[in-house]
């Protein structure tokens, strides 16, 4: 049973799309967190999607994934890396939203 309920860690620890920094999700600092996984995104020749889209699943899902282990204080900066990793690849709030910016 232990192996059935751990499979979101070994996911996270052997993803086969990105080859992340160690304990990236347990840094403080939510602009180090977007650069690392951008970096990995962009790097990484096994990934499915566009870089982006491969660096924000994988944060999804490791917030989605954690659950009720989580600290609040932690979760906070992770959704502020998800902030910082749409502004590093300048996409804005609307890109969230399905709303496309009007260009200056």
């Amino acid at each position: 049973m232990t192996t059935r309920r751990r499979w979101s860690a070994r996911v996270t620890k052997h993803s086969n799309a990105l080859d992340l920094d160690r304990s990236v999700f347990t840094w403080k600092d939510p602009r180090r967190i977007a650069r690392s996984l951008k970096r990995s995104a962009e790097r990484s020749h096994r990934r499915k999607s566009e870089p982006y889209r491969s660096a924000m699943s994988m944060l999804t899902f490791y917030i989605n994934r954690a659950g009720d282990n989580l600290s609040a204080s932690q979760r906070r900066v992770l959704v502020q890396a998800k902030a910082e990793l749409r502004r590093a690849f300048g996409r804005g709030e609307d890109a969230r939203s399905g709303k496309r910016r009007a260009k200056k």
